[in-house]
């Protein structure tokens, strides 16, 4: 679906009446008008759940852990999903392009994948339903397989076996490539990141900081919530990139790339991406579909430009920025390879 900006922001802003709050004086903010701001705002969002011991337990989540994180699994022997989606860049990739194992680059800069399930569809042309997809896709794609019967050979030479029974106890063959890809996105669902805006959500006002408050205020007054709304900031519609102006004459980018078109074939997907979620945006640099955008600050500043026509003054941009980082959180415990998985890479072949 997509979305008619100036029509959302019309219907925010008769909703949220005098919900743009003037923080200049925000260092001194009592805890009543830190309560009205969150009444105000929190119609807007919603809070990550955090993920429970529970869920990262299951057979399937186990596997699906030893899955994401096994270079063995690829056509070079050295490329796991975790390649493209490092734990130093909380679950995205610091290059603008990933290297698959047929060490060939990405079309595009892989997305984070912490919270990712929860999209409306994955990828910025959104061109995979969910995980499941997604990992059936990778198989002959980033993996670099010739075919999905190449992935289970592998599965199998490695001794995969019985932790598929494990995990598909009542399934008449265990070890296939589709079970394969649900093992991976039930893992995958696991990977949930609480950060203080939630923890500000749920009550308590020291979870942000004055400069951080004003950030939020803005990012609502100045129309980034027509888009990047909900528990995630985003991640559940589909929008132009370039409303105002051409993105490429922001971001210069080096190559113009036409967004959903390239998937679909269709005019009115030109340059048309799935909005991306905002949740740990402040550590998964570069920014955009081309890794254009090196800085967040930058990023921020291109956004108010191409998509709201309005250029930012530099505390406006600086204090939506810190709003911004308060929708880190940290990194899963479990997003990290399974100390079995290091013992059987580390055994002599």
């Amino acid at each position: 679906m997509q979305f008619n900006a100036k029509q959302t922001r019309r219907a925010l802003a008769g909703a949220l009446g005098a919900a743009a709050l003037v923080l200049g004086a925000c260092a001194t903010m009592d805890d009543s008008a830190i309560g009205a701001l969150r009444q105000r705002t929190a119609p807007l969002f919603g809070t990550v759940v955090p993920t429970t011991a529970a869920e990262v337990g299951t057979p399937q989540a186990q596997l699906g852990r030893s899955l994401f994180w096994d270079t063995r699994l690829s056509l070079d022997g050295k490329t796991a999903c975790a390649s493209c989606h490092t734990r130093e860049a909380w679950s995205s990739d610091k290059r603008a392009q990933s290297v698959t194992a047929k060490g060939e680059p990405t079309a595009l800069h892989s997305q984070p994948m912490f919270m990712a399930q929860d999209q409306v569809a994955l990828r910025w042309y959104g061109d995979r339903r969910d995980g499941v997809h997604q990992a059936e896709r990778s198989i002959t794609g980033s993996m670099g397989f010739g075919n999905a019967p190449a992935m289970v050979d592998a599965l199998k030479r490695l001794g995969y076996e019985d932790q598929f029974k494990a995990a598909f106890p009542s399934a008449a063959e265990a070890l296939t490539a589709a079970n394969y890809a649900q093992a991976l996105a039930v893992y995958q669902r696991t990977l949930r990141t609480p950060a203080p805006f939630d923890a500000w959500l749920h009550g308590d006002n020291r979870a942000l900081t004055p400069q951080q408050m004003a950030g939020l205020d803005k990012f609502i007054a100045t129309g980034c919530i027509a888009c990047h709304r909900g528990a995630l900031l985003g991640g559940d519609s589909f929008q132009k990139f370039g409303i105002h102006k051409d993105y490429w004459l922001a971001t210069g980018s080096t190559k113009v790339d036409t967004g959903r078109f390239a998937a679909t074939k269709k005019e009115a997907d030109k340059y048309v991406y799935r909005v991306p979620m905002l949740r740990n945006v402040a550590r998964t640099a570069p920014y955009f579909h081309d890794g254009s955008v090196a800085a967040l600050e930058q990023a921020v500043r291109v956004m108010a430009e191409v998509q709201l026509g309005k250029n930012l003054s530099e505390r406006d941009a600086a204090d939506i920025v810190a709003f911004l980082e308060s929708l880190t959180g940290a990194i899963p415990a479990h997003y990290s390879p399974p100390p079995s998985l290091q013992t059987a890479i580390a055994a002599p072949r």
